[in-house]
């Protein structure tokens, strides 16, 4: 594996920590974020993680509930030729656990053609996108990991200026760890300290 160094990052507060590379540097306050959003970018790969939580959606059922939020991501971004490209089964994370309660998580790969900011249309990347949703139903919280890998820049979008336009640069080309193996990572060591940060806990 490339030489890319992680670190266990403090998120929401520290309230919950995940592991994952130092190149991806907190942008929350910076980008005017939600409150219930917490996002990591790596400005030179125009790569992304982003940490998301969400009141549960009772209604979306366990088995597909990374696609049903992956496609609900496209909607939100205006998104052109979405593509879901492979989705998992439902698995406990025995590892996060609410009152001897495991988390339900699920997750979906897929593509999209999207643009950044206001930009139109005119201006989409390709990018991968994969999405994990960790359902923590004690607390009422679905809880999403989405991870950003550009696959082609736009020249008319304002990251080529930054990462230039066409194919984007594979990650160990580049002596980074592939946005695959950071979104695994960031899934696996995804930790909750303090759970208050649900609400009050009964």
């Amino acid at each position: 594996m490339p030489e890319d160094f992680t670190s266990q990052r403090a998120i929401f507060g520290g309230a919950i920590t995940s592991t994952f590379p130092l190149r991806f540097q907190d942008v929350s306050t910076i980008r005017q974020v939600p409150d219930h959003q917490e996002v990591f970018v790596d400005p030179t790969r125009d790569e992304s993680l982003i940490f998301e939580l969400l009141d549960l959606k009772a209604d979306v059922p366990d088995q597909g509930s990374a696609t049903w939020f992956l496609q609900d991501l496209a909607n939100e971004q205006d998104a052109e030729g979405t593509m879901v490209l492979e989705q998992s089964g439902v698995f406990q994370a025995d590892g996060l656990q609410y009152r001897n309660i495991p988390a339900v998580v699920t997750t979906a790969t897929g593509q999209m053609g999207i643009s950044k900011g206001r930009q139109g249309r005119e201006a989409q990347n390709t990018v991968k996108v994969y999405l994990a949703n960790l359902r923590l139903k004690e607390v009422g919280t679905d809880v999403l990991i989405a991870a950003y890998e550009p696959m082609l820049i736009n020249p008319l979008s304002e990251s080529a200026s930054t990462v230039g336009a066409g194919l984007a640069v594979p990650a160990a080309q580049s002596g980074c760890m592939p946005m695959a193996e950071v979104f695994k990572l960031a899934v696996s060591s995804f930790k909750v300290n303090d759970w208050s940060l649900f609400g009050p806990i009964a």
